[in-house]
């Protein structure tokens, strides 16, 4: 069984290999969810991770087993009763396992505790309709709202936005 705990600065780089791992790159084909082959580089910056963890308007989850990380999700407070989950990574060699849907049911419990949520938003590239389909499995709904690519890339990707209500 995992335990969870917010993310410090000293854990930053962890967290980053974490999600690289699970992202980009071979590593991450050896899980059934990653951007490997819809996108190229690096997913996050060492600076990104830091900045992410200090920020007060967000909490890094992290999930660990036997001392070592093995998850983590990002959510951020939008104010207004509503929170936004990001970054949700498995370690490749775990997932399927239901981790990740822990990771989910623990993020929605801390953005509705610390930070007054009532409804979680994501978002999810439009072609990886498998993830799409995971959310939607746990209640996520999609609010027919396609967003720009959220990055400066050339690509001709859209974001499916998803929300529920957590609280």
């Amino acid at each position: 069984m995992p335990t969870y705990r917010i993310a410090q600065p000293v854990d930053a780089p962890a967290v980053r290999a974490l999600i690289e791992s699970g992202y980009r790159g071979d590593s991450a084909r050896r899980g059934w969810s990653n951007e490997a082959d819809l996108l190229g580089g690096d997913r996050t910056t060492p600076e990104e991770v830091a900045a992410m963890i200090a920020a007060p308007d967000k909490r890094v989850l992290l999930a660990e087993e036997d001392g070592a990380l093995v998850g983590t999700v990002t959510v951020t407070d939008l104010g207004q009763g509503r929170a936004y989950m990001g970054l949700l990574c498995v370690d490749p060699e775990r997932q399927a396992g239901g981790l990740g849907r822990m990771l989910v049911h623990e993020v929605e419990q801390l953005a509705a505790e610390v930070f007054g949520s009532k409804v979680m938003e994501l978002i999810v590239v439009d072609v990886r309709t498998e993830l799409i389909a995971w959310y939607e499995r746990r209640g996520y709904a999609r609010t027919g709202t396609l967003r720009p690519f959220p990055l400066p890339m050339d690509v001709p990707y859209k974001m499916v936005e998803l929300e529920r209500p957590i609280a």
